[in-house]
C-alpha cells in the first residue's frame, strides 16, 4: 500500500495537547479522550531525566501506543554544536520534526503532550511551526501553571482593568525591575538560576512586599511562601513568582487635614538621541534622586528602574497633560523629573511644562532645565561639520501651528542662506511636507546643495546619508530621520563628509 502524501485524506493528524500545570485531575476530558485514542505519543525530556509530561498523562496511555522519546541534546548554552545552543537546538527540532512527519505521513495520529499550554513558553510550538503547514494540525489548552499558583496562593491576581504581564526571569535585570514597576499583576516564569536577579528586580521596582513564590503548583510537592523568605539555592524550574496587583504601591492621597508639604521644583531633562553613554552626568544624578519620572513611554522606559521610583508613562501629543501631572507632584512635596529625548529645550518637554506652568496654581513651583545632547548636534558630528555657520533649526509638523507658517518660515531660511536642520520631516499622516519643502528651498537653492540624512543616529539601525538637494527622495524620509540641508557654502570632502565654513553661508 501507498505512503500517503503529507496533508491528504489519508495522513495523520497533529495534536498538540495541554496538560495542565502537573496534577493528572487537571488534564481536560478533550485532552483526555485524545491521548487515549493515539497512534503515536510524543513528549519532550531533558538528557537524563524522566519526562514530566509522560508522568503526568502516563495513566492515559492506550495499550501499544508508539511513544516518541524527544529527548533535548543540551539544556544549557554551553554546548560543542558549530552552531551554539541555537544551533543544537534547531537542529534537534528539525530531527524530531522529521520523526513526526513520517509518522503523520503514514496515517497515524501523533499527540504532542505539553505540560501547561502548548502555546505557553512550550517545546510544542517548534514542531506546530514546522509542521501545521504539512499536517491537519489542532491544539488542545490546557492549565498554565500560573493559574495554579494563583490557586495555590488564593489570592487574585488582578481586578477591573488592572494590567497583568508575563514575565521570563532571563530578561536582564534592569528591564525586569522597568516593566514590574509598570505593570499591576506579574507572573514572571523561568526562575531556577535567574532567582537572585529577579528579586532584586522585584526590590528596584517596588514591588518584593507581597510577591509569593510558587514551587511545583499543583503537584504533590507543592509549597509556596513569600519571595524574601526563599532560599536562592533551593529554586527549581518549575517554580514562579505571583505579584498580585494588589500590591502595587498607590501614591497616597492628601487630605485637607494633613499638613501642606513643601513645594518641590519640576526637573525637565533631556536624555539625548539614544545610547546611554549620551546622557550627561549631571541628568543622570538627577534622575537617581528623584521620586518620580513622567513623559512619553520610550523615554520612561530609558530611565533605570529602580526601588523608590515611581514611572507615568504616557503616548505621544498630550505633552500639556503630562506637564500638569509633573506640576501636581511637585505642588504635593514630590521631586519629578519631567524627561525628553534629545534636549528638552528644542522640540521636548521644557516648553509644554513652561506652557503649563502659566496657570497660577503653579506659581509657586519651580522649574529648572536641564541640557541633553541634541539630535542636530549628533547627526552634525556624525557627518562632519556642517553646521560649522550659521544655521537655523525647525520642524516640519504641522500639528502646532499652520503650514502656511512652515512655508514662510522655510523661505525665509532659504532666503538668509542658513543651514538648515529639519526636525519631525514626515510621519504616517504628513506625507508630503518634505517634497514640499524641497520644492520651496529649490526655488532658492541649486540642486547641488549638500544634504545630509541621519536615522536612528546612536542606535544599533543608524545610518547616514550625504545627498543634495536635487537628489532627495522625500520618500525614504521618516520621523526617525533628521535632515541638515546646507548653505550655498556647504561641500563635501573627498571622503565624504560634510562641512561649513565658519563665517560662509
Amino acid at each position: 500500500m501507498s505512503t500517503p502524501l503529507p496533508g491528504s485524506p489519508g495522513a495523520g493528524r497533529l495534536w498538540g495537547v495541554g496538560l495542565g500545570p502537573g496534577d493528572p485531575e487537571l488534564i481536560t476530558l478533550k485532552a483526555a479522550r485524545l491521548i487515549g485514542a493515539a497512534d503515536v505519543i510524543a513528549y519532550h525530556q531533558g538528557v537524563g531525566k524522566q519526562s514530566n509530561a509522560r508522568r503526568i498523562a502516563v495513566g492515559l496511555f492506550p495499550e501499544g501506543v508508539v511513544e516518541e522519546v524527544l529527548q533535548y541534546p543540551v539544556t544549557t548554552g554551553t554546548t560543542d554544536h558549530p552552531g551554539g545552543y541555537a544551533g543544537a537546538m534547531a537542529e534537534f527540532y528539525e530531527e524530531c520534526a522529521t520523526r513526526l512527519g513520517d509518522h503523520l505521513a503514514a496515517g497515524r495520529d501523533v499527540v504532542i503532550l505539553a505540560e501547561g499550554d502548548p502555546l505557553f513558553y512550550g517545546s510544542y510550538m517548534y514542531m506546530h511551526d514546522r509542521l501545521a503547514d504539512r499536517f491537519e494540525t489542532e491544539v488542545v489548552p490546557g492549565v498554565p501553571a500560573f493559574a495554579a499558583a494563583t490557586a495555590a496562593v488564593a489570592s487574585p491576581l488582578v481586578r477591573l482593568t488592572d494590567v497583568l504581564t508575563i514575565l521570563p526571569g532571563t530578561l536582564p535585570e534592569p528591564e525586569l525591575a522597568r516593566r514590574l514597576a509598570d505593570t499591576d499583576g506579574a507572573i514572571i516564569m523561568k526562575l531556577g538560576r535567574t532567582f537572585p536577579a529577579v528579586v532584586s528586580a522585584l526590590r528596584q521596582a517596588g514591588r518584593l512586599e507581597g510577591a509569593l513564590y510558587v514551587e511545583r503548583a499543583s503537584m504533590p510537592e507543592q509549597r509556596w511562601m513569600p519571595v524574601a523568605d526563599v532560599d536562592p539555592t533551593s529554586v527549581p524550574y518549575f517554580s514562579l513568582i505571583v505579584v498580585p496587583g494588589d500590591t502595587k504601591p498607590r501614591r497616597a492621597r492628601t487630605t485637607g487635614a494633613a499638613a501642606a508639604p513643601a513645594t518641590a521644583e519640576v526637573l525637565v531633562v533631556g536624555l539625548g538621541p539614544g545610547p546611554d553613554r549620551w546622557i550627561t552626568p549631571e541628568v543622570a544624578e538627577a534622575l537617581a534622586d528623584v521620586q518620580h519620572v513622567v513623559g512619553y513611554a520610550p523615554y520612561v522606559d530609558r530611565v533605570p528602574q529602580r526601588e523608590g521610583l515611581t514611572r507615568h508613562a504616557s503616548g505621544n501629543t498630550v505633552e500639556v497633560d503630562r506637564a500638569r501631572l509633573a506640576l501636581d507632584l511637585a505642588l504635593a512635596g514630590e521631586r519629578v523629573a519631567v524627561v525628553s529625548g534629545g534636549d528638552a529645550g528644542i522640540f521636548g518637554m521644557a516648553a509644554a511644562v513652561f506652557e503649563a506652568a502659566e496657570d497660577d496654581a503653579y506659581a509657586d513651583v519651580p522649574v529648572r532645565v536641564l541640557p541633553g545632547l541634541s539630535a542636530v548636534q549628533v547627526v552634525a558630528a556624525r557627518a562632519g561639520a556642517p553646521i560649522g555657520g550659521d544655521f537655523a533649526v525647525m520642524s516640519l509638523s504641522d500639528r502646532l501651528k499652520p503650514w502656511s507658517l512652515v512655508e514662510k518660515r522655510l523661505r525665509a531660511v532659504a532666503e538668509a542662506d542658513l543651514v538648515l536642520a529639519v526636525y519631525n520631516p514626515r510621519s504616517r499622516s504628513r506625507t508630503t511636507q518634505v517634497a514640499d519643502m524641497r520644492r520651496i528651498l529649490l526655488e532658492h537653492r541649486a540642486p547641488e546643495t549638500v544634504v545630509v540624512v541621519g536615522r536612528d543616529v546612536g542606535r544599533d539601525e543608524e545610518s547616514l546619508v550625504v545627498t543634495t538637494l536635487g537628489d532627495l527622495d522625500p520618500e525614504t524620509i521618516d520621523m526617525k530621520c533628521l535632515l541638515l540641508i546646507g548653505a550655498t557654502g556647504t561641500r563635501v570632502t573627498p571622503a565624504g563628509q560634510a562641512w561649513t565654513p565658519r563665517f560662509a553661508g
